[in-house]
């Protein structure tokens, strides 16, 4: 049993909470399966949409960029019988029709049909109540749920005394829920033999009861997944589905309904039959035929964009002036195309935005760490910000102490029962001044998070400790000999082993936004959702250090004398670039970083400008006015556009995209396969940046196919819950991905779904060979999740992968 109930709940992907809310494939337990075949199972067990509406495509087909060639390909492909104005008007015949496409009912399901009565909505509220009180991480003042207790158990000894059921018409329900065991496993196998059901024919169902709690069941997920990365082992999703079961047993039991419980008995019949194949349907069908022609249509353009662009060799002998070492983030290409633009003396490059440091950051003040890397990875070595001066060091401990206890004592009076009269009648004359000036966009409504409690003469004097320590009874910084090992591996797979520039910037990011529960969504994922500040002081301070430079000669890496890394941070909603260690520049080279700090700001005013045209400026304000006013005000649904459009990853070196304009949808990442002895390096790509591009990419693609499932719906109606995620409204379930906000501007989309087109300027065999080593990753290019492009040396795209370790010409596909 306990095997049919963990298949069940892997096919629910984690979401992770908005401290550090990181994209997450919404489709990530079903990658070993084909795209189309996953989008009917999800329909018929969830009512979930991986297609956008036909009256989307065949607007496309209308303004261009769906054509003719590209519908009949995909057809010819299906080897479909019928041609493309048939194909036309089947469309025009079915397009957009309503209703549900779920074939697996629950009890819940059948219980609202026959009694008229919403169930599911009440169930999934009581479940939530419970959920936001057990998972609750510091919001709530009181807490219901028994949070030492496991979760099943926590939930019966709530459900034993809780009379709302009963008040609602269940009858005996408190002396039902009693009647169960205590073990999780126990009470479900008693659960399914009030219900009648076989443990053979339960998978949809199983999976259908943790849709219709989806939010909660991510979350549950999540924290499995974080057990799991860390040697331990799963169970807290079976405990919840085990609930979910109970709730169904509990409630037929109640209720006592003739005519629910017949036409469950004939809903069970129809289990077996879907075990062998769900019923295709078939304006699901007709729509993934549309969807797959406008991931065509999209590819081609791109493919086209390659084919104009002219390749620049690489033959400046003399230094560089500078370097730019960007995180892959799709943010990043507008502002390396920009920087490129106004100053051609400096380079850059794309790489993780951890820079291949994972490391566990405790910020001055904290005790514990932030995970400061992928989530796919475990964290490494833990690093502690500090201010080299103790005295001073200590100050600044003692004022964010101080500060995070009178906001506590602050919060605690606003909220207490009594003490909240005090504050709103007398108290509140004297906010008036900044409810005004934070109206008018003229203030930040709150400090920054990473300013919080520490004076800003303190703050500028801030760096990190890499001497090994004891911390919490832990080693905390890096020695010497693995600070070698990182630095090295960094550089590496940065492909920048050589003609090092006389100052390296090593470029984080982070946003500036108020008011916004996602706002750590628009921060750097390859940072668990942080801001890539910490990251890039670690890498700057590790790369400066004269000892490390000594041992990386030992691996044939040499960095001139007078190369300098800098700690820089990217604020992506207001492209400003903060350099922390400057400090570290002799002053004989100040007029050097003078311009470079020039050519930075005209950088940010040009991207600036770039990224303004996507952007409504309904008050016709200066560029400048609107963007920066966007990020302190707290009226703003969409204070920057993140990732939305993210539809490519380029593997190559910076020659071969250079003179590209990919208009902020591309991830870019710096490689050159002709230095990757053993294509190692390629190997790290595909196996990590490419898979969590993927996992971006999928999430606004879900979020956008069906924000009701994979989104999380309207910003404005949006409720922070337990300190984990939201609600839309009052209660409901736990929302999991984007806001509508954030992918569309209220007349158009800015985010259109395509899967991600990979392209990558290495040999074919050489990528044959990782797929092969990683079943993982092939899933995920022989299953439609991702389209994968070889490159060739004069950078375009030469062949498209075909699946099973086939490739063909991309010109052969055109023809």
């Amino acid at each position: 049993m306990v095997n049919t109930m963990r298949s069940a709940c892997k096919k629910i992907a984690p979401v992770w909470p908005l401290e550090n809310f990181v994209a997450v494939n919404p489709y990530l337990g079903f990658t070993g399966k084909k795209f189309d075949r996953v989008a009917q199972e999800l329909a018929a067990t969830g009512d979930i949409h991986m297609t956008m509406p036909s009256s989307f495509y065949l607007q496309k087909i209308k303004e261009g960029k769906l054509k003719k060639e590209d519908i009949l390909k995909v057809l010819n492909q299906k080897n479909s019988k019928i041609g493309y104005r048939e194909f036309i008007q089947s469309l025009e015949q079915i397009s957009d029709s309503e209703g549900s496409m779920i074939q697996i009912s629950t009890v819940g399901d059948l219980a609202t049909q026959v009694t008229q009565k919403d169930w599911n909505r009440f169930i999934t509220a009581r479940i939530s109540q419970w959920a936001a009180s057990y998972f609750d991480k510091g919001q709530a003042i009181w807490i219901a749920a028994d949070q030492k207790e496991s979760p099943f158990k926590a939930w019966k000894i709530e459900a034993e005394i809780d009379r709302t059921p009963e008040l609602s018409g269940l009858k005996d329900f408190r002396k039902i829920v009693k009647s169960l065991p205590n073990n999780p496993i126990s009470a479900t196998q008693k659960a399914l033999d009030m219900l009648g059901i076989e443990l053979e024919n339960s998978s949809f169902y199983l999976h259908r009861l943790l849709l219709k709690q989806g939010g909660w069941a991510a979350h549950t997920a999540r924290l499995d997944w974080d057990q799991e990365l860390y040697g331990g082992k799963d169970g807290q999703l079976i405990e919840l589905l085990a609930v979910l079961i109970c709730w169904e047993a509990c409630l037929m039991e109640s209720l006592q309904d003739q005519e629910l419980l017949k036409i469950w008995e004939e809903e069970k019949k129809q289990w077996a039959s879907y075990q062998e194949g769900l019923e295709e349907n078939q304006q699901l069908a007709h729509n993934l035929i549309l969807q797959e022609a406008f991931d065509l249509a999209t590819q081609r353009e791109l493919i086209e964009k390659f084919e104009r662009v002219k390749v620049e060799t690489k033959t400046q002998k003399e230094q560089a002036k500078a370097q730019a070492v960007f995180c892959i983030d799709v943010r990043s290409e507008v502002f390396r195309r920009n920087l490129e633009l106004v100053d051609n003396s400096i380079e850059t490059l794309g790489f993780a935005g951890f820079f291949a440091f994972p490391i566990n950051y405790v910020p001055l003040g904290h005790e514990i760490g932030e995970a400061q890397c992928p989530v796919l990875l475990k964290t490494g070595p833990t690093i502690l910000e500090q201010i080299p001066d103790s005295e001073k060091n200590q100050q600044a401990i003692n004022e964010r102490v101080s500060a995070h206890q009178l906001s506590k004592i602050w919060k605690s009076f606003k909220s207490g029962a009594v003490t909240c009269f005090s504050f709103v009648s007398p108290m509140g004359l004297s906010y008036l001044p900044k409810i005004f000036t934070d109206s008018f966009r003229w203030t930040r409504p709150v400090p920054h998070p990473d300013q919080v409690g520490i004076s800003t003469n303190l703050l500028k004097n801030k760096t990190v400790n890499l001497e090994a320590h004891e911390h919490q009874n832990e080693t905390a910084g890096i020695p010497l000999e693995q600070q070698i090992q990182m630095a090295k591996n960094a550089l590496k797979a940065m492909s920048l082993s050589d003609d090092f520039g006389r100052f390296v910037l090593i470029v984080g990011h982070g946003s500036s936004t108020v008011n916004n529960p996602h706002a750590t969504g628009y921060d750097c994922g390859a940072c668990g959702g942080h801001t890539g500040e910490a990251n890039a002081r670690v890498a700057a301070t590790v790369l400066n250090n004269r000892e490390v430079r000594t041992g990386l000669l030992q691996e044939n890496i040499f960095i001139p004398i007078n190369t300098i890394f800098l700690a820089c941070l990217h604020d992506t909603t207001t492209d400003e670039v903060s350099i922390f260690n400057e400090n570290e520049v002799p002053a004989s080279r100040a007029q050097e970083l003078k311009e470079l700090k020039n050519s930075l700001k005209r950088a940010g005013h040009a991207a600036r400008t770039e990224r303004s045209l996507r952007m409504a400026n309904q008050k016709k304000t200066s560029v400048e006015k609107m963007i920066f006013a966007k990020s302190k005000d707290w009226s703003e649904t969409r204070p920057e556009w993140g990732l939305a459009g993210c539809s490519a990853f380029v593997v190559a070196n910076r020659e071969k995209t250079k003179n590209l304009n990919l208009e902020g949808k591309s991830f870019l990442h710096s490689y050159d396969w002709k230095k990757d002895e053993g294509f190692k390096v390629l190997e790290l790509i595909m196996t990590a940046p490419m898979v969590v591009t993927s996992w971006i990419n999928l999430q606004y693609f879900g979020s956008t196919v069906d924000n009701k499932n994979f989104g999380s719906g309207n910003k404005t109606l949006h409720n922070v819950t337990a300190g984990l995620g939201v609600l839309e409204g009052f209660s409901g379930d736990l929302r999991v991905g984007l806001p509508i906000q954030a992918i569309h501007d209220g007349e158009n989309y800015q985010h259109e779904p395509n899967r991600l087109n990979v392209f990558i300027d290495a040999p074919m065999e050489a990528m044959n060979n990782i797929l092969e080593r990683n079943p993982s990753v092939k899933n995920l290019c022989d299953n439609g999740w991702i389209y994968l492009f070889a490159m060739d040396e004069n950078g375009k795209i030469s062949n498209r992968y075909a699946g099973d370790l086939n490739w063909e010409s991309t010109a052969q596909n055109a023809a």
